[in-house]
């Protein structure tokens, strides 16, 4: 008998501290370029989709990293921006980067090649962020997650100087 009292009991807390909040976990986001578009001053306006892959929502702040695109010199990727992201979603930033001579090069060839044409680009860096407090209450840190991700451009087929 008391035995089984104490496996009663036991079974009793085991099922109390289950009933505790769930918590929402926090996975690294995900970074691609969905478009390039050239200016006429030269540089280029890119727009970065971020993708939250976490339970929760999360508060995005800032990206800093590098563009390489043909294999060159990589230039600095920078931006400060305050975006709020529900969990499993996406939202785009624009940002501006001064494109090397051989980066400006190797785009106009690809566009020359029309639909055809297509041309090799990275980027890597960390993006700064924070879990939304409302979705995550007891996480108040905020991170620096690592992003790379490696892919290819293409003139986009009736709209000049834009590339996806």
């Amino acid at each position: 008998m008391r035995l089984l009292r104490c496996l009663v009991l036991l079974a009793l807390a085991a099922g109390l501290a289950a009933c505790g909040p769930q918590r929402k976990s926090v996975f690294p986001p995900s970074l691609t370029l969905q478009q390039v578009r050239l200016l006429p001053d030269g540089a280029w306006r890119l727009t970065v989709r971020i993708q939250n892959n976490s339970y929760g929502g999360m508060d995005f702040k800032s990206i800093d990293g590098t563009l390489q695109a043909a294999g060159g010199v990589p230039v600095r990727l920078h931006s400060a921006f305050d975006l709020d992201i529900p969990s499993f979603a996406g939202d785009v930033v624009t940002v501006d980067v001064l494109p090397t001579p051989a980066m400006s090069s190797a785009l106009a060839a690809a566009a020359a090649k029309g639909s055809a044409g297509s041309l090799a680009y990275a980027i890597r860096g960390t993006i700064h962020a924070q879990p939304d407090l409302a979705d995550h209450p007891d996480n108040k840190n905020a991170q620096d997650f690592p992003f790379q991700h490696n892919d290819f451009l293409s003139p986009v087929p009736g709209i000049a100087n834009t590339f996806r």
